[in-house]
């Protein structure tokens, strides 16, 4: 039992517990009683999806208010609408990517669905490592702070252009690597085929494997942008993780319902723009213009959800009447 109340990480190790225990317990709700036949899922479905796992992640940050007390449980209300905005951009990313592999909307649940537990174990490692940095050396996030301003800044001013998927390195090395089946079979990431000389079957991935790996790939790079305007926000790591992945856990029920109307959150990357340079620059103004006192946690939250309501109500007004996609 004292194992229970060991510190891991500034966090007893049954905080950890619990929240993992519960991730588990939602992707085995999700996969094996939601979603146990594969099937497209239409826009009002996705919706009703998507607010039951934004009820679990409110609630969620509630208990850690409760128990961490109000500053982290604002922080991580803050870095949970942080993060669930800039998964927006990777939406558009995921839809590129099973467009290009031909990936029927049926089968795209379920490569979300394993794609999201590849990010639980690849972010974990990506926070972890910030923590230790930040811990040995607090100027590491001044770094940080100032990649997220200078993220933001060339958000401002740079145009989106289509990702090159053919020519990813990684999809080049499996390709020539491995044998690779030039058709789906249903939701199988490998199959038996027979080998060209021999007849013998043998393993083969299949173009839903190749997805899958390019979509984890997609999210390492937004990675770059979220975790460490995560880390602006707090350096408790428990609550840096949680905001993280329960932010992730919805992403894959909103999907459907964004790549069916992603061309109506046009100018939102502006406002996503503003929320980094906001994130990025309070650390200085912290440090440097407030004698090291904390920036308000509840200015922060107010100037985020504010930033990203007044993106989304902005790109829905500009794009009113737009169709959305099939």
């Amino acid at each position: 039992m004292e194992f229970l109340f060991a510190d891991w990480l500034g966090t007893p190790a049954w905080f950890w517990l619990a929240f993992l225990g519960l991730v588990v317990a939602l992707t085995a709700f999700d996969l094996g009683v939601l979603h146990k036949e594969d099937k497209a899922m239409g826009i009002a479905e996705s919706l009703r999806l998507t607010a039951f796992y934004i009820t679990i992640a409110l609630a969620f940050g509630a208990w850690v208010w409760a128990e961490k007390g109000a500053d982290l449980g604002m922080k991580y209300y803050t870095g949970f609408f942080i993060e669930k905005a800039l998964s927006i951009d990777n939406v558009f990313v995921i839809s590129m990517i099973f467009t290009f592999f031909a990936i029927p909307a049926k089968y795209q649940y379920r490569a979300l669905l394993w794609g999201i537990v590849a990010v639980i174990f690849l972010r974990g490692g990506m926070i972890a490592g910030g923590a230790a940095l930040v811990e040995q050396a607090y100027w590491v996030l001044y770094i940080f702070a100032a990649f997220l301003v200078f993220t933001g800044i060339k958000m401002f001013f740079t145009s989106d252009h289509d990702p090159d998927i053919g020519n990813n390195p990684v999809v080049r090395w499996i390709s020539r690597h491995m044998r690779v089946t030039k058709d789906l079979h249903d939701q199988h990431f490998f199959v038996k085929v027979p080998d060209e000389k021999t007849g013998k079957l043998v393993n083969a991935a299949t173009p839903l494997f190749l997805a899958l790996v390019v979509i984890n790939l997609a999210d390492l790079v937004f990675a770059v942008d979220s975790v460490p305007a995560i880390f602006a926000i707090t350096t408790d790591t428990f609550v840096v993780y949680t905001s993280n992945i329960m932010a992730i856990l919805g992403l894959r029920a909103l999907y459907f319902a964004l790549a069916a109307m992603i061309d109506r959150f046009a100018y939102l990357k502006y406002a996503l723009a503003a929320v980094l340079v906001f994130i990025g620059s309070k650390i200085f103004v912290s440090d440097f213009l407030l004698g090291g006192d904390k920036f308000p946690p509840v200015m922060s939250l107010a100037v985020t959800l504010g930033l990203i309501a007044g993106g989304v109500l902005f790109s829905l007004w500009k794009t009113r009447g737009m169709a959305l996609k099939a």
